[in-house]
């Protein structure tokens, strides 16, 4: 698939001079830090040296007294007090986070994960009823909430208070909770306002052991948890959750032991170096989120809360075999889609997909959307049978806002929302074939044909002769890499292989390339192997890539990880 190489504009010359000359660093290296608002010595100290004392006063958090005097009042009462979370990784961590907190404080406390197929998403009747029949009358609700101000008002006839700690847009009507936390509430001064839904949670829990002058080293050992939340939620990896999530990748790299259902959740998923976020985005969070679309996602949360090896592993075989099922299905139904459209000339040739058939499993269809954009890139729909209902996900490409897209037609659907590159829907079923016509013009319409290439972007232009060890230390340095600050990708023009181009595996080229005479260097591209002939004789070409360290028997080399080639 052809993709657009968008360089990133470079920052002035002066301020990158400015910075290179005070870190004694390349203009490289310092072009790349200032296009992550990094322009100065004293922000570069903030950004290569995290500190937890930079961390924001919980209290700016607007109800955020409110939450912590309603805590003590149960508490000191012994109330009992019902953790209430999503069934995703951040729900399923604020819940463990909170409840493994607060069950220090009290034992009047237990955990609610709703059934994402019979109770839906967020706060639901059954889960208030649950409550109130077991006699809660506390929920501290995470990463969820803030939209449902009719639940809240439900649960206040039952006699039930709620502390919201959610990080979603919130609708115009807020709740009546006692308190609602939330930064994105519009007149919240809390600084930072990307926040995961764990993050809120952790920030409650600071709150709380300030005012009751704990221990704060305590409340930092729950940010394994709240890494793990930022990396699967894919919130900005800047400001606040750069310190966080600096801080809970050194727990989980530590000597000491890891918390047992995470390590499980390691050899599960056979990590052998040292953890960083792309590890828990494709080790961690596929698992723990397999218990929630297969199964039960009580299970994630009773393996990342187990006290012993022993039952962790157990807990994890569980999720992990949920994990197994959601993998074949996800393939599954993902080469049926690929079959559909490759078959019907309409839908091979559209600006957009939307399928359904009733027999998809719900659970992966969000998943299928994402796999049928690596293949056709253009805005895309999923839909399968739920009670009764047609019922989907979309995802979208760069730039477009599919969320737009499916309110042009909201006219034939019962319920919809989400955001620009993901939503969910709910339709009558007799309604599908005119929603694709009406979707499909939309799309047709409003999408630019730069939207309709995947685009690469590039931090700087690199020749190969400056790809030291030192260069690639300070790259290594400003990990954390997420959204917000993505590991630098550098593009070299004109660079040739030396003579060792060989696939491996089904269509992955291994290369040793060199630059204008200089010495050469290995790099790997996965899934390129349609470039072998052009590069096996000898026309240059120009690649961008990343730059990574390659273990081999026990040597450890500097590689480039290609992502694009393209031939002169």
């Amino acid at each position: 698939m052809e993709k657009r190489w968008v360089i990133n504009e470079p920052p002035p010359a002066e301020v990158v001079e400015q910075l290179a000359t005070s870190l004694k660093i390349s203009p490289t290296l310092a072009s790349i830090l200032c296009q992550r608002s990094v322009c100065d010595f004293e922000e570069a100290k903030a950004f290569f040296r995290p500190d937890l004392t930079a961390l924001h006063d919980p209290f700016l958090m607007k109800d955020m007294a409110l939450a912590v005097n309603r805590l003590n009042e149960a508490l000191h009462t012994s109330e009992k007090i019902l953790v209430y979370g999503d069934y995703d990784v951040d729900g399923t961590t604020s819940v463990a986070l909170m409840y493994s907190f607060l069950r220090q404080h009290t034992e009047r406390i237990e955990y609610y994960i709703p059934d994402r197929y019979k109770e839906g998403y967020g706060i639901s009747t059954q889960g208030i009823d649950w409550a109130a029949e077991h006699g809660f009358s506390l929920i501290v609700a995470l990463d969820c909430g803030i939209k449902s101000a009719d639940k809240i008002a439900y649960a206040s006839t039952k006699g039930i208070d709620f502390i919201i700690c959610d990080h979603h847009l919130p609708d115009e009507d807020i709740p009546k909770a006692v308190a609602v936390l939330d930064p994105k509430q519009i007149d919240c001064p809390y600084p930072f306002k990307e926040l995961s839904g764990c993050g809120v949670g952790f920030k409650l829990a600071q709150a709380f052991s300030i005012q009751n002058d704990l221990n704060m080293e305590e409340v930092y050992k729950l940010l394994d948890l709240v890494v793990v939340s930022i990396a699967a939620d894919i919130v900005p990896i800047t400001g606040e959750n750069r310190i966080l999530a600096y801080y809970g990748l050194r727990l989980l790299n530590s000597p000491q032991p890891m918390r047992p259902g995470l390590e499980a959740l390691r050899e599960l998923a056979a990590i052998t170096t040292d953890m960083d976020i792309s590890s828990i985005v494709f080790g961690f969070a596929p698992r723990i989120n397999a218990a929630g679309r297969m199964g039960d996602a009580k299970n994630s949360v009773g393996m990342l809360l187990a006290d012993t090896k022993e039952e962790a592993f157990r807990m994890a075989d569980i999720i992990n075999e949920s994990n197994k099922e959601r993998r074949t299905k996800d393939s599954d139904i993902t080469k049926e889609a690929l079959q559909m459209i490759e078959a019907d000339d309409f839908l091979r040739n559209a600006n957009s997909t939307v399928l359904y058939k009733e027999t998809w499993h719900k659970g992966v269809i969000g998943i299928v959307a994402s796999r049928c954009i690596e293949k056709y890139y253009r805005p895309t729909i999923i839909l399968t049978h739920s009670n009764g209902k047609a019922s989907g996900s979309a995802r979208s490409v760069h730039g477009f806002n599919v969320h737009n897209a499916i309110e042009s037609c909201s006219d034939l659907l019962e319920q919809f929302g989400g955001h620009m590159y993901a939503a969910g829907l709910t339709l009558p079923i007799e309604n599908v074939p005119l929603f694709r016509e009406r979707f499909e013009s939309y799309v047709t319409n409003t999408i630019t044909e730069e939207q309709k290439i995947p685009q690469i972007e590039i931090d700087s232009n690199l020749e190969l002769n400056q790809i030291t060890r030192n260069f690639y230390n300070i790259v290594r340095q400003m990990e954390p890499f997420g959204p917000g600050n993505m590991r630098p990708v550098f593009v070299s023009e004109c660079v040739y292989d030396t003579g060792s181009l060989r696939v491996v595996g089904d269509s992955h080229l291994k290369l040793r390339l060199t630059q204008d005479g200089f010495s050469s260097i290995d790099a790997i591209g996965f899934g390129l192997s349609d470039y072998y002939k052009p590069i096996s004789k000898g026309i240059p070409f120009d690649v961008c890539y990343t730059i990574e360290e390659n273990v081999y028997r026990g040597n450890i080399t500097l590689q480039l990880r290609i992502k694009d080639i393209r031939i002169n």
